[in-house]
């Protein structure tokens, strides 16, 4: 199972929200490059990076943080927030980042999806619930689309892996949404990898019992305020 740190990134700095609610962003490095180097010299091999503004606002003030990390380390890059057209996967492609994340075209443009799977290899699709519904354009809106009917309309065409998030538990650190991440699990031949709420060790081992076959976690405000050491996640997921 891997394990994926998380930087979320809101004007150059790493932060961390509460159900997605840029207002409640709190700054936990400045330094984002060196956040990554920290990862990596913990022993990870992945790296999970969200652009906040690019989700939003669609902003770029972000990329050339981004571009800086994928140069300064040899971690494996999954980025996301605000990549809605093929040219800009291609061009993440073409900076070396291994998977390219899309969230809103998910449920805006499907077919694109399809598409960019058809063209580029390591795309993932990020399915973020609020009471089942999926979310879009930063989780500013609330689809129509039912989470789970959803990640099966994309079974078959080439999805690397779905990252589900339950909002309502992002940023909270109440533990992952083990009930409807198994379901969706259980229920779709795509690998899944969970997100939102993971809180400690206790957690993260209940997880890896209760849903054996996920691809892997993703946490973010567990390692930066210490409830979570890297050393013990990485042990947990692997052994």
């Amino acid at each position: 199972m891997n394990f994926y740190p998380a930087i979320d990134l809101k004007e150059g700095k790493c932060v961390r929200l509460q159900r997605g609610d840029l207002d409640t962003a709190v700054v936990y490095n400045d330094n984002p490059i060196a956040q990554a180097e920290i990862f990596q010299n913990a022993g990870c091999d992945w790296l999970h990076v969200v652009d906040l503004d690019g989700a939003v606002s669609r902003s770029k003030k972000n990329v050339q943080t981004i571009e800086e990390i994928r140069i300064s380390t040899s971690l494996k890059i999954q980025v996301g927030g605000g990549i809605r057209n093929l040219r800009e996967i291609e061009f993440w492609k073409s900076k070396g980042i291994d998977r390219v994340i899309l969230g809103t075209i998910a449920v805006s443009n499907p077919s694109l999806v399809k598409e960019a799977c058809r063209l580029f290899d390591g795309i993932l699709i990020a399915l973020d619930s609020r009471a089942n519904k999926v979310a879009t354009a930063g989780w500013k809106t609330t689809s129509n689309k039912n989470t789970l009917d959803l990640a099966k309309s994309f079974e078959d065409c080439g999805v690397d892996a779905i990252i589900f998030t339950d909002i309502d538990r992002d940023g909270l650190m109440k533990g992952l949404n083990s009930n409807d991440t198994k379901k969706l699990s259980d229920h779709v031949s795509i690998p899944v990898i969970g997100s939102g709420g993971i809180n400690g060790p206790e957690n993260l081992e209940n997880v890896k019992k209760t849903i054996p076959n996920l691809e892997g976690i993703i946490a973010g405000k567990a390692l930066y305020t210490g409830a979570l050491r890297i050393e013990d996640a990485l042990q947990i997921l692997k052994d």
